[in-house]
Protein backbone atom coordinates (compact mmCIF):
# COMPACT_ATOMS: atom_id res chain seq x y z
CA UNK A 1 0.00 0.00 0.00
CA UNK A 2 1.51 3.22 -1.26
CA UNK A 3 1.97 6.23 1.91
CA UNK A 4 -0.91 8.34 -0.29
CA UNK A 5 -3.43 5.27 -0.11
CA UNK A 6 -2.39 4.96 3.79
CA UNK A 7 -3.06 8.63 4.30
CA UNK A 8 -6.22 8.33 2.91
CA UNK A 9 -7.39 5.61 4.88
CA UNK A 10 -6.47 6.72 8.43
CA UNK A 11 -8.04 9.93 7.28
CA UNK A 12 -11.27 7.48 7.02
CA UNK A 13 -11.76 8.11 3.35
CA UNK A 14 -11.33 5.75 0.35
CA UNK A 15 -8.07 6.12 -2.07
CA UNK A 16 -9.07 8.80 -5.07
CA UNK A 17 -7.19 6.39 -7.33
CA UNK A 18 -9.87 3.85 -6.44
CA UNK A 19 -12.45 6.71 -8.40
CA UNK A 20 -11.08 7.89 -10.89
CA UNK A 21 -12.79 5.41 -13.48
CA UNK A 22 -15.99 6.23 -11.82
CA UNK A 23 -15.67 9.64 -13.65
CA UNK A 24 -14.45 8.52 -17.13
CA UNK A 25 -17.55 8.97 -18.79
CA UNK A 26 -18.41 12.58 -17.77
CA UNK A 27 -14.33 13.56 -18.32
CA UNK A 28 -14.70 11.99 -21.95
CA UNK A 29 -17.99 14.04 -22.65
CA UNK A 30 -16.45 17.39 -21.24
CA UNK A 31 -13.36 16.82 -23.11
CA UNK A 32 -15.69 15.85 -26.53
CA UNK A 33 -17.52 19.25 -26.07
CA UNK A 34 -14.04 20.72 -25.61
CA UNK A 35 -11.98 19.10 -28.81
CA UNK A 36 -14.15 18.68 -30.93
CA UNK A 37 -13.08 15.62 -31.87
CA UNK A 38 -12.91 11.74 -30.57
CA UNK A 39 -9.33 11.07 -30.93
CA UNK A 40 -8.11 14.20 -29.24
CA UNK A 41 -10.84 13.82 -26.38
CA UNK A 42 -9.38 10.25 -25.43
CA UNK A 43 -5.29 11.99 -25.36
CA UNK A 44 -7.24 14.93 -23.34
CA UNK A 45 -8.86 12.64 -21.04
CA UNK A 46 -5.71 10.45 -20.61
CA UNK A 47 -3.43 13.31 -20.42
CA UNK A 48 -5.89 14.64 -17.73
CA UNK A 49 -5.90 10.90 -15.74
CA UNK A 50 -2.01 11.05 -15.95
CA UNK A 51 -1.98 14.52 -14.52
CA UNK A 52 -4.23 13.13 -11.50
CA UNK A 53 -2.11 10.70 -10.85
CA UNK A 54 0.71 11.82 -10.57
CA UNK A 55 -0.23 14.54 -8.65
CA UNK A 56 -2.91 12.64 -6.57
CA UNK A 57 -1.38 13.79 -3.18
CA UNK A 58 -2.47 17.60 -4.27
CA UNK A 59 -6.11 16.20 -4.04
CA UNK A 60 -7.55 16.63 -0.50
CA UNK A 61 -9.30 13.78 0.27
CA UNK A 62 -12.89 14.43 1.55
CA UNK A 63 -13.74 17.44 -1.48
CA UNK A 64 -15.34 17.02 -4.63
CA UNK A 65 -12.87 14.43 -6.91
CA UNK A 66 -15.24 15.17 -10.06
CA UNK A 67 -14.44 18.74 -10.21
CA UNK A 68 -10.87 18.35 -9.15
CA UNK A 69 -10.31 15.95 -12.46
CA UNK A 70 -12.64 18.61 -14.49
CA UNK A 71 -10.47 21.36 -13.66
CA UNK A 72 -7.28 19.18 -14.51
CA UNK A 73 -8.94 18.53 -17.92
CA UNK A 74 -10.11 21.92 -18.20
CA UNK A 75 -6.51 23.39 -17.72
CA UNK A 76 -4.77 20.74 -19.72
CA UNK A 77 -7.36 21.79 -22.68
CA UNK A 78 -6.61 25.33 -22.54
CA UNK A 79 -2.74 25.40 -21.95
CA UNK A 80 -2.09 22.88 -24.81
CA UNK A 81 -4.62 25.42 -27.06
CA UNK A 82 -2.60 27.91 -26.31
CA UNK A 83 1.00 26.28 -27.38
CA UNK A 84 -0.47 24.92 -30.55
CA UNK A 85 -2.86 27.88 -31.90
CA UNK A 86 -2.98 25.56 -34.80
CA UNK A 87 -6.88 24.17 -34.91
CA UNK A 88 -8.69 24.35 -37.85
CA UNK A 89 -12.00 26.50 -37.10
CA UNK A 90 -15.31 25.16 -37.90
CA UNK A 91 -17.59 28.05 -36.78
CA UNK A 92 -19.91 27.37 -39.89
CA UNK A 93 -20.35 23.84 -39.06
CA UNK A 94 -19.17 22.88 -43.01
CA UNK A 95 -16.39 20.25 -41.93
CA UNK A 96 -18.39 18.98 -39.25
CA UNK A 97 -21.79 18.17 -41.87
CA UNK A 98 -19.55 16.47 -44.13
CA UNK A 99 -18.54 13.62 -41.79
CA UNK A 100 -21.98 13.60 -40.34
CA UNK A 101 -24.40 10.53 -41.87
CA UNK A 102 -27.75 11.33 -42.31
CA UNK A 103 -29.56 9.63 -39.17
CA UNK A 104 -33.15 7.79 -40.03
CA UNK A 105 -34.61 8.43 -36.74
CA UNK A 106 -35.77 12.08 -35.63
CA UNK A 107 -34.34 12.07 -32.46
CA UNK A 108 -31.31 11.37 -34.55
CA UNK A 109 -31.55 14.47 -37.16
CA UNK A 110 -32.56 17.03 -33.92
CA UNK A 111 -29.96 15.28 -32.30
CA UNK A 112 -27.17 15.88 -35.25
CA UNK A 113 -28.97 19.15 -35.65
CA UNK A 114 -28.04 20.22 -32.30
CA UNK A 115 -24.72 19.17 -32.61
CA UNK A 116 -23.83 21.42 -35.36
CA UNK A 117 -25.18 23.81 -33.17
CA UNK A 118 -23.61 23.44 -30.42
CA UNK A 119 -20.50 23.88 -32.22
CA UNK A 120 -20.72 26.61 -33.32
CA UNK A 121 -21.20 28.49 -29.87
CA UNK A 122 -18.02 29.80 -28.55
CA UNK A 123 -15.81 27.97 -26.38
CA UNK A 124 -16.89 29.29 -23.06
CA UNK A 125 -20.58 28.88 -23.46
CA UNK A 126 -20.47 25.93 -24.79
CA UNK A 127 -18.00 25.19 -20.99
CA UNK A 128 -20.55 26.68 -19.18
CA UNK A 129 -23.48 24.17 -20.85
CA UNK A 130 -21.76 21.26 -20.51
CA UNK A 131 -20.62 22.15 -16.59
CA UNK A 132 -23.93 23.12 -15.48
CA UNK A 133 -26.14 21.38 -17.59
CA UNK A 134 -24.63 17.86 -19.24
CA UNK A 135 -22.61 17.26 -16.06
CA UNK A 136 -24.85 18.78 -13.06
CA UNK A 137 -22.56 20.90 -11.56
CA UNK A 138 -24.01 23.71 -9.85
CA UNK A 139 -23.16 27.47 -11.01
CA UNK A 140 -20.83 27.76 -7.74
CA UNK A 141 -18.79 24.78 -8.89
CA UNK A 142 -18.67 25.51 -12.78
CA UNK A 143 -17.04 29.33 -11.61
CA UNK A 144 -14.61 27.23 -9.34
CA UNK A 145 -13.65 24.92 -11.81
CA UNK A 146 -13.30 27.97 -14.97
CA UNK A 147 -12.21 30.33 -12.32
CA UNK A 148 -14.63 33.52 -12.86
CA UNK A 149 -17.35 34.65 -11.11
CA UNK A 150 -20.60 32.69 -10.85
CA UNK A 151 -22.48 35.71 -12.83
CA UNK A 152 -20.18 35.04 -15.55
CA UNK A 153 -20.89 31.05 -15.61
CA UNK A 154 -24.74 32.06 -15.22
CA UNK A 155 -24.58 34.75 -18.04
CA UNK A 156 -22.39 32.27 -20.40
CA UNK A 157 -25.02 29.27 -19.91
CA UNK A 158 -27.61 31.55 -21.01
CA UNK A 159 -26.21 33.51 -23.92
CA UNK A 160 -25.36 29.86 -25.06
CA UNK A 161 -29.17 28.16 -24.43
CA UNK A 162 -30.54 31.53 -26.44
CA UNK A 163 -27.75 30.97 -29.30
CA UNK A 164 -28.90 27.20 -29.56
CA UNK A 165 -32.87 28.46 -29.38
CA UNK A 166 -31.82 30.71 -32.26
CA UNK A 167 -29.69 28.09 -34.19
CA UNK A 168 -32.36 25.46 -34.00
CA UNK A 169 -34.98 28.14 -34.91
CA UNK A 170 -37.19 27.07 -31.79
CA UNK A 171 -39.82 29.33 -30.86
CA UNK A 172 -40.02 30.75 -26.97
CA UNK A 173 -41.12 27.83 -24.83
CA UNK A 174 -40.82 25.05 -28.06
CA UNK A 175 -38.30 22.30 -26.34
CA UNK A 176 -36.33 19.80 -28.69
CA UNK A 177 -37.96 16.55 -28.94
CA UNK A 178 -35.47 13.89 -28.25
CA UNK A 179 -34.39 11.15 -25.67
CA UNK A 180 -30.34 12.22 -24.86
CA UNK A 181 -30.21 13.84 -21.35
CA UNK A 182 -27.30 15.09 -21.83
CA UNK A 183 -28.39 17.34 -24.81
CA UNK A 184 -31.79 17.87 -22.64
CA UNK A 185 -29.58 18.92 -19.88
CA UNK A 186 -27.81 21.45 -21.80
CA UNK A 187 -31.08 23.39 -23.03
CA UNK A 188 -32.93 23.43 -19.73
CA UNK A 189 -33.23 26.09 -18.32
CA UNK A 190 -33.44 25.17 -14.66
CA UNK A 191 -29.90 23.97 -12.88
CA UNK A 192 -28.98 23.31 -9.46
CA UNK A 193 -27.23 26.42 -7.23
CA UNK A 194 -25.44 24.02 -5.29
CA UNK A 195 -25.26 20.04 -4.72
Amino acid sequence: MTKDAKTARASGHPDPRNEIVDHLPALRAFALSLTREGASADDLVQDTIVKAWTHIDKFQPGTNLRAWLFTILRNTFYSARRKTRREVSDSDGIHAARQATRPEHDGRLALNDFRVAFQQLPDEQREALILVGASGFSYEEAAGMTGVAVGTVKSRANRGRKRLAELLKLEAGEELEMTDRATLAVMAQNHPVSR
